[in-house]
């Protein structure tokens, strides 16, 4: 094994025990972290191929990441009617910004809750109205600062890129 193979397979499986951590498939980080440092677009028998996988979990996988903005479809010049892939030029805006819509879902279900426990109007609902309360409170500054992250963000990829030019 090359020394660029074992790189690429430590990336490889790093990228998948973080995608495991935040509670998502491990195959997905297998396949981010393949495309990320792939100097072209893969063909879904390659990425197949080169994970040692079978091709339905994969497919279905691709799906997912292309779903979540990710990885998208690219056009390649041996295009033999098979579809290619490559990951998306903002992946890792585009996985924050995934993580900011829960971070906004949580938030609007602790303000449905909070409807519900205040329409029972009852007292011994007190400590599920404060911690409702709380949890509002919680996800509400997590949007701002996320809000003021992606802010910061695209000053520094601006940054990044002007850079290389």
């Amino acid at each position: 094994m090359t020394t660029e193979q074992k790189i690429q397979k430590e990336i490889i499986q790093r990228f998948g025990d973080a995608y495991k951590a935040f509670g998502l498939n491990k195959l997905m980080g297998h396949i981010v972290a393949l495309l990320l440092f792939s100097p072209r677009p893969l063909s879904l028998d390659e990425i197949t191929n080169l994970l040692g996988r079978s091709k339905g979990p994969i497919s279905q996988i691709v799906r997912r990441l292309r779903e979540r903005k990710l990885i998208r479809k690219a056009w390649a010049p041996e295009n033999n009617r098979k579809d290619y892939y490559e990951i998306e030029p903002e992946v890792f805006e585009n996985a924050f910004r995934n993580n900011y819509e829960l971070i906004k879902n949580n938030t609007r279900i602790a303000k449905q809750l909070q409807q519900v426990v205040s329409k029972a109007d009852k007292e011994s609902l007190s400590t599920a109205k404060i911690r409702l309360n709380e949890m509002e409170s919680f996800y509400t500054l997590m949007e701002k600062h996320f809000k003021n992250f992606l802010v910061e963000w695209n000053e520094e990829r601006e940054k990044i890129y002007n850079q290389q030019n």
